[in-house]
């Protein structure tokens, strides 16, 4: 164990002397209050240090202590429903020792070693098993299993294995390998947070992560294993969407990382997210989160660390085989963390102050996520999907965040504050926002709902940006200068942004939307504009077509249970026929 001695301490960097048996990215304890810190950089005997907790009041001579091991997280029962800081230390025991305030040098392991947890084996002595292979299962949570994997790297035949109550330290088996050894099997594995934790195969992205959120469902999907980017102004409703998407994306595990928000915002998360009942099971939805919070008032460096602690436990969970969905709110302040220290350590900026190497950090962290065949004799499908938020500064996408995310991710939800503020949710602008997994997911949605769905939301997006065309002209020379059947193209546009895209998160119905629901209210609006473009050419007169009593009926398509889609489909249609029928017959009149 290398140590050394503090010679300079700049905010949360320190230099140490006498280091020079250390290793890059190694934990190392700092002064006698024993602060954790991780090496960044080594000059000969100098290292550079991130520390992980407030530096003021050390000095030049306090001892360094290396612990010649990477930072790591602690992987076992007990992590669902755990709120930790960005450094995977439990704040709920933390409070519980030292108060509401974050005492230094605390030192409380992450998963409590107390807790006996029930293992039942799945696996029997005298199998044979590689890294990945499942050996038995422990009921976390009444919704989450825990599934007990062989740690990578080890192969051999089970000697001993034995169902029962256990500590993740206890050993639960025994592994005999080739060369005789014999490795013991814990419940408790750890893993180093900046090195992605292995696969057997990533599969192609072309089955979508369903959210229920029409918009997002229909314009811009997301792939499972996909990376999705949420940038906004401050306002535009970036943290509800996340809220709605961990309530609601089919994903089995949801990973939430506060990483440098403002406080109240994870409060919030705090209090919600426990009431929320989880609506597949009924249960509270923190019996299948993990919650990292590192807000704008805690250690900048640990902000740092955030997002590779709360990755690795997503891809800890994914290698179980569950669908896991990673929420970072914000990479932004990420970004600025990363800046700090870069411009602590005097490297030569990039773009406004970032480090040249944002775009490779940021590209290292999504690429972490994908849809993949985990390791193991028999491997599994598992996926991990992430939706990172970015905040530019004053809504700006042109900063160098935004665009180093853009180069990376596949879909682009970009929110609009003019939307937010007309109240309609989710703000994400249609005309700017865009998804890169479409044309790979256009037939499994095609078979899903047994119709042309791909079709019917290539008309839509066509008329929506037509509506952007027409309402320039509409701007310079007013309404009537548009011909009837443009002046229809914007009634059905008008409907699609009010009707469709505009979703209620509050409404017990509107809040999910089943994919079945979400086609039939395409076919509705589309086939509204088909049946009035007819009666328009039988000599129907355009005013009495914008305001048919039907139009009503179809905007309120979307508060219908799913038992009744069917049945109040046909009988909307059945009138919009009766009420153009109508329209025509009275123009013929007149």
């Amino acid at each position: 164990m290398s140590t050394g001695t503090i010679k300079k301490v700049a905010g949360p960097l320190v230099i140490a002397e006498g280091m020079r048996d250390a290793n890059m990215f190694d934990v190392v304890r700092v002064s006698n209050q024993r602060l954790i810190g991780e090496i960044i950089e080594i000059h000969g005997d100098q290292a550079s240090i991130q520390v992980y907790e407030e530096t003021s009041g050390l000095g030049p001579g306090e001892p360094v202590e290396s612990t010649n091991a990477p930072l790591s997280v602690e992987l076992g029962p007990g992590l669902i429903g755990s709120i930790y800081d960005g450094i995977q230390r439990p704040l709920v025991k933390i409070m519980e020792q030292t108060g509401n305030n974050l005492t230094r040098g605390v030192e409380v392991p992450s998963l409590n070693r107390e807790a006996k947890w029930t293992f039942e084996p799945t696996a029997a002595v005298g199998d044979k098993v590689v890294g990945g292979d499942i050996i038995g299962e422990v009921k976390e949570t009444p919704i989450v299993k825990q599934r007990i994997m062989i740690p990578n790297g080890i192969e051999g035949t089970i000697k001993s294995i034995n169902g029962g109550e256990y500590t993740i330290e206890d050993t639960i088996a025994t592994v005999e390998k080739a060369d005789g050894s014999v490795e013991n099997i814990t419940l408790l594995q750890k893993w180093p947070v900046r090195v992605g934790r292995p696969y057997k195969e990533k599969l192609s992205p072309d089955v979508p992560l369903v959210t229920g959120q029409r918009v997002v469902d229909t314009l811009f999907p997301i792939a499972k294993g996909g990376v999705a980017a949420v940038p906004g102004p401050f306002g535009s409703g970036k943290t509800v969407l996340q809220h709605q998407l961990a309530k609601w994306a089919e994903a089995d595990i949801v990973v939430y990382i506060g990483c440098g928000e403002r406080g109240n915002e994870m409060t919030d998360v705090l209090n919600e997210f426990p009431e929320l009942k989880d609506p597949k099971t009924g249960h509270s939805l923190m019996e299948r989160t993990v919650l990292i919070a590192n807000t704008s008032d805690m250690p900048v460096a640990a902000r740092e660390a955030s997002i590779y602690v709360g990755i690795t436990i997503a891809e800890y969970f994914r290698d179980m085989g569950y669908s896991v969905a990673l929420m970072a709110d914000s990479t932004s302040r990420w970004a600025e963390a990363l800046r700090e220290m870069s411009g602590r350590l005097e490297e030569m900026p990039g773009e406004e102050g970032y480090p040249a190497y944002l775009g490779s950090r940021l590209a290292q962290f999504y690429e972490r996520a994908g849809r993949v065949i985990s390791n193991g004799t028999e491997g599994r499908e598992g996926a991990l999907s992430v939706i990172g938020a970015v905040s530019p500064p004053g809504g700006d996408i042109s900063e160098p965040v935004s665009q180093a995310t853009l180069r990376v991710v596949k879909v682009f939800w970009g929110l609009d504050a003019s939307l937010a503020y007309r109240r309609h949710f989710p703000a994400i602008n249609w005309l700017t926002s865009y998804s890169l997994y479409v044309s790979n997911m256009g037939k499994w949605f095609d078979d899903a709902v047994d119709g042309p769905w791909m079709e019917l939301r290539g008309r839509m997006v066509k008329m929506l940006s037509e509506e952007a065309e027409l309402d320039e002209i509409v701007k310079l020379v007013g309404m009537d200068a548009l011909s009837a059947p443009d002046r229809l193209k914007l009634e059905a546009a008008r409907s699609i942004r009010e009707d469709f895209l505009h979703q209620d998160s509050f409404h017990e119905i509107d809040t999910y939307t089943q994919l079945e629901k979400q086609y039939l209210m395409m076919k509705l609006i589309l086939n509204y504009y088909d049946e009035s473009l007819k009666a328009l050419n039988d000599g129907a007169n355009i005013n009495d077509l914008a305001v048919l009593a039907v139009r009503e009926r179809i905007g309120r398509y979307k508060y219908t249970s799913i038992d009744n889609i069917k049945s109040e489909f046909d009988a909307v249609m059945a009138d919009l026929k009766k009420e153009l029928a109508d329209a025509v017959a009275k123009a013929k009149e007149d």
